[in-house]
């Protein structure tokens, strides 16, 4: 049975959680934003689980915690349900609203999620004199020089905020650079014959010298992430002189695997 609903913008989730909570409400609070939706499984006035479309437990419930625009619909209903989530709301509520204080921080450090955090000393140094928590420990293996914060995020199974705190700390230590090495490029078909196999892409020549003056990749790049509208890949590459700027060559069976045509324009950048 329904007796709450009503819209995010005439009061805030963390409202309508309070009031569940003190009148010891156990059902479901229904939210919809936009094109998410997720919901908060109340027993006895306490969130102890929640779900949204790409995630559970208490990352869902802090993700919902943060919608201000949309609907919500609590149901009084029977629960059986898993229990992950195993503090008081008031509790819940509080590491909410520090964790959208901080998201507001670090986006003003790191305003591109696109962009690649690269260490600049190896791990023995890297930590050396700094406190760090362990989810945000955790993330520090996936910090290579190649993957991007979002690819750090899904990748450890961090949350937004742990990957860039750790980042941020490192920052501070005068002991992380931000890379943004992603080059827009347009396809072309690799042309091959009897002493040119397609098992390759291939890049302008000056696109390795730009790439190897940066840190990680100044060994060389071997293997390239190319970001086309479908998803990621990583191809072998070779640079070749004579290929015109801002174009890839690509070989006719990948091109028609990707559903790339002629002239489509793609993300690249190197890839270990």
């Amino acid at each position: 049975m329904s007796n709450l609903r009503g819209t995010l913008e005439s009061i805030s989730l963390t409202d309508v959680a309070q009031l569940l909570h003190v009148n010891r409400k156990t059902g479901m609070l229904q939210v919809s934003s936009g094109k998410v939706s997720g919901v908060l499984y109340f027993s006895r006035g306490e969130v102890i689980h929640a779900e949204t479309l790409s995630t559970r437990g208490e990352p869902a419930a802090f993700e919902i915690l943060e919608w201000v625009s949309g609907q919500f619909e609590f149901l009084t209903t029977q629960l059986q349900i898993p229990v992950t989530i195993r503090r008081t709301v008031p509790d819940l509520l509080m590491d909410s609203a520090r964790i959208q204080d901080s998201r507001k921080r670090l986006n003003t450090i790191f305003p591109r999620l696109t962009a690649v955090p690269w260490p600049t000393l190896p791990a023995p140094q890297l930590l050396e004199g700094l406190k760090l928590f362990a989810e945000e420990r955790r993330v520090l293996p996936f910090f290579d020089g190649y993957r991007d914060f979002q690819e750090i995020m899904a990748a450890s199974g961090q949350h937004d905020v742990a990957v860039l705190q750790a980042a941020s700390i490192l920052k501070d230590a005068g002991r992380l650079d931000v890379l943004e090495p992603d080059a827009h490029v347009a396809v072309t078909q690799l042309k091959t014959g009897l002493f040119r196999k397609g098992d390759h892409l291939e890049l302008p020549k000056a696109m390795e010298g730009w790439w190897t003056v940066v840190g990680p990749y100044r060994h060389g790049v071997r293997n390239l992430r190319i970001i086309w509208p479908k998803g990621p890949a990583v191809e072998r590459v070779e640079f070749v002189p004579g290929l015109p700027d801002k174009q890839v060559a690509i070989p006719r069976e990948l091109m028609q695997a990707w559903g790339l045509a002629e002239g489509t324009h793609v993300k690249v950048r190197p890839a270990p």
